[in-house]
């Protein structure tokens, strides 16, 4: 007869966090900034096809890092969730609060319950009429969930990273201004300035969508030749 070992419930979670920062840290980083004509989310990410950065509902976006499958089945799920939320009750029922809310179970479920858990982090963030009703949620693969003020920082050398934003970054920041300071900050350990336009994923989560394209819907993806522009402050 195999003798199965004993592992304590505390040593098991404890591998189980550290198998999952580890997937993460491999992961590039992603940065989402509140400034004031929006909220930008950017990451570096040279693939033109397998998003980090995505839609859920009206005003309401999802970035995230680590296994990408993973965070796909999550993002689908949201959107899903929206949908179903919107259409059953109304479009403002829709909030990145409840949003964070499904995603935190999600995770804390998988996390207790499963062999392994999910290697990923997510950002659930809200742009608002004003920047202080912004909402920015940062979810870890334990189900955690923090709310965040200005910005959220995730994946790979998050603390550097974190750093280089926390200093250049205050509430007036226009949108190339905080694409500037983002796609600065995602270099940092690359040994250079600021990685190129292509090598970056980009979207907004525009304030004025309602009033400036006369839709709700405020997320709008940019191209790598608008985000080569916007770094190069060219028209």
């Amino acid at each position: 007869m195999t003798q199965q070992f004993y592992v304590s419930p505390e040593q098991l979670m404890k591998d189980r966090a550290d198998f999952a920062r580890k997937g993460i840290a491999r992961g590039r980083s992603v940065v989402v900034i509140s400034g004031a004509d929006g909220i930008a989310l950017v990451a570096e990410n040279p693939s033109p096809s397998l998003h980090k950065i995505g839609e859920i509902y009206d005003k309401i976006a999802f970035a995230a890092v680590g296994k990408y499958n993973e965070f796909e089945s999550l993002r689908q799920a949201g959107v899903r969730y929206a949908d179903v939320r919107g259409y059953s009750y109304d479009r403002e029922d829709v909030t990145a609060r409840g949003l964070a809310s499904v995603y935190a179970q999600s995770l804390g479920a998988v996390f207790t319950a499963e062999q392994k858990p999910f290697e990923v982090e997510l950002a659930v963030a809200e742009v608002g009429r004003t920047q202080e009703q912004d909402h920015l949620y940062r979810l870890t693969f334990d189900g955690s969930i923090a709310d965040e003020k200005g910005f959220v920082v995730m994946g790979g050398v998050a603390e550097q990273v974190a750093g280089v934003v926390a200093a250049g970054w205050h509430a007036d920041l226009g949108l190339a201004d905080v694409l500037r300071l983002a796609v600065k900050a995602l270099a940092t350990d690359k040994e250079v300035d600021a990685l190129p336009g292509t090598a970056v994923e980009a979207a907004v989560l525009d304030r004025s969508s309602e009033s400036g394209r006369g839709s709700r819907r405020a997320f709008r993806r940019l191209r790598a030749e608008e985000i080569t522009q916007l770094l190069t402050g060219e028209a």
